[in-house]
């Protein structure tokens, strides 16, 4: 089998690839020019022109949904920014964190502690009280006299999930505790709401500027993926139509860029594993339902435990009866207590259950129906949202996060 494999890596280095650059579709990849956002760095331009004075720019707030270049354009505007810094000897640092980061930076400790490596310091990824790590923290920015301190906190709703509006509140109360630097913040948000749940104290700090992304629409879309497949691919790779069809399906979902983005390079992967020199619209569909499937996945993973073992008792009741269409409440918490019973897991209550149900209906992984049984009461008939051949991957994938 090793000789096998040895030479399938050799005949894949002899294939010619469709692809010029793949780098052009990634979503990690910064353009020399955002198209369709022109106002938007204007704005954020606006705002932070001012550091280039030694002054100190407003906090900002960016928020629109995912796929809408927030951060793309943010980190392109203070690069910029930076840049003009640099040239003319202006002191000014920009930081980036990702506050959606397990175990780097979703919590206010490992946060702060993010910053302090991103200026060059150290200091343990957990153990100490948060106290000492701001101490770290503002210790290191005096001695590396840091005078204009940019801070984008991309994903900021999610540290607020975790660590609460304290966080925040502390992160935007900074320049009160720390001599001769002035600290602006820039929070990143999806959550189209987030703000107006804060506390009134941290939401007019942190909003000192508000800036909206809006969805791009079809024809923007189709003008980003033109823009990127150009560099990205060979000539006459691509059939007419994939582009518009990548669009159509990223317009459908809000807007998303990214997405959109995510299907063209996943389509053309698929082509070129099958050895094809062309992508064709059929690829696009392909891609679609792989990314659905792996968006799946990823949202299993993250989910907290008492959810995941609802789940694997749902899965694993339609895996032991193939026949089986639908399935009613009470056989779910039956088995979801055995399960709990093999985890260690506390058992949650009928009610609970239920909620956790319409949960998972709401995120499109089942079919929550509530029925009527007359004078017996209501349940739930549960049924899958998805196909049956990816029930065993969910049931291997929450074996391994629940330990069984």
């Amino acid at each position: 089998m090793p000789d096998d494999l040895q030479s399938y890596f050799t005949q894949f280095m002899k294939k010619e690839s469709i692809f010029k650059d793949k780098t052009y579709l990634q979503t990690t990849y910064m353009p020399d020019e955002i198209p369709h956002r022109q106002e938007q760095i204007r704005q954020i331009a606006e705002i932070l022109a001012p550091a280039l004075r030694n002054e100190k720019p407003s906090n900002i707030f960016i928020y629109g949904k995912t796929g809408t270049g927030k951060t793309l354009t943010t980190r392109h505007t203070t690069g910029k920014l930076l840049t003009v810094a640099q040239e003319n000897q202006i002191p000014l640092t920009v930081i980036y964190v990702n506050c959606k980061m397990k175990k780097v930076a979703d919590t206010e400790y490992r946060m702060i502690a993010q910053i302090i490596r991103e200026l060059g310091g150290d200091v343990p990824s957990t153990g100490l009280p948060t106290d000492e790590v701001y101490h770290t923290f503002f210790s290191l920015i005096e001695k590396a006299n840091v005078k204009n301190l940019i801070l984008i906190l991309d994903e900021v709703d999610e540290l607020v999930k975790k660590a609460g509006d304290e966080a925040l509140y502390n992160l935007t109360r900074m320049n009160e505790y720390v001599k001769g630097t002035q600290i602006t913040i820039i929070g990143i948000s999806n959550d189209l709401i987030f703000v107006d749940n804060l506390d009134p104290r941290v939401k007019s700090s942190l909003s000192e500027e508000e800036i909206l992304f809006p969805p791009y629409n079809a024809l923007q879309i189709q003008d980003i993926l033109y823009k990127r497949a150009e560099k990205a691919f060979k000539p006459g790779v691509l059939e007419e139509g994939v582009i518009e069809k990548c669009a159509a399906y990223a317009a459908r979902e809000h807007g998303d860029a990214r997405r959109a983005l995510d299907l063209l390079r996943v389509a053309a992967e698929i082509a070129e594993r099958e050895g094809k020199q062309k992508v064709t619209i059929d690829y696009i569909d392909l891609a679609e339902e792989k990314i659905e499937r792996d968006r799946i996945m990823d949202i299993i993973k993250t989910q907290p435990k008492q959810v995941q073992a609802v789940l694997y008792a749902i899965f694993t009741i339609f895996q032991h009866e193939k026949q089986l269409n639908r399935v009613h409440t009470g056989k779910v918490y039956e088995v979801y207590r055995h399960v709990c019973n093999h985890t260690g897991l506390r058992p949650l209550t009928q009610r609970r259950v239920s909620d956790i149900l319409a949960e998972l209906d709401m995120l499109g992984i089942i079919n929550a129906q509530v029925i009527s049984k007359g004078r017996y009461g209501r349940t739930k008939e549960i049924s899958l949202a998805l196909s049956q051949s990816f029930t065993d991957r969910i049931i291997t994938l929450l074996t391994e996060e629940l330990e069984l």
